[in-house]
């Protein structure tokens, strides 16, 4: 077995002196919105449910749906599918071998950030 000095090794970085970088909250954030899409859905689909189950029912699902913390829930469910949609592309072209360059994956970094923006925006405005 090789001898390792186990004493004198430097310790990894701790996130209290790390430096975040846009390609690792963009990953992050992917993780992250993926999560609250489930959530997300669910609701969706406990709407639908209450609707099926009777008119008592759907009236307290929607009245949570519809109101100002629904709101900001489906708000917030539209700005995560689509940065979900982008990050997710941004993916399958690193997945080609192309784009992997730090100049080209930071530019991909701030398109699915703003590009989900934009988007959400545009989504908000046409329904």
């Amino acid at each position: 077995m090789a001898d390792v000095n186990r004493g004198n090794r430097p310790l990894s970085p701790h996130l209290t002196i790390y430096k975040p970088q846009l390609t690792s909250v963009t990953s992050i954030l992917t993780r992250i919105t993926g999560n609250a899409l489930l959530v997300a859905s669910l609701l969706i689909v406990w709407w639908f449910l209450a609707l099926a189950s009777g008119p008592e029912a759907f009236a307290t699902a929607n009245g949570l749906i519809t109101s100002i913390l629904g709101d900001l829930v489906m708000l917030g469910s539209v700005w995560a599918l689509w940065y979900h949609f982008l990050a997710g592309l941004r993916h399958l072209y690193w997945d080609t071998g192309r784009g992997l360059d730090l100049e080209t994956a930071y530019k991909l970094g701030w398109g699915v950030v703003i590009g989900s923006g934009v988007l959400t925006i545009l989504t908000i405005i046409a329904v």
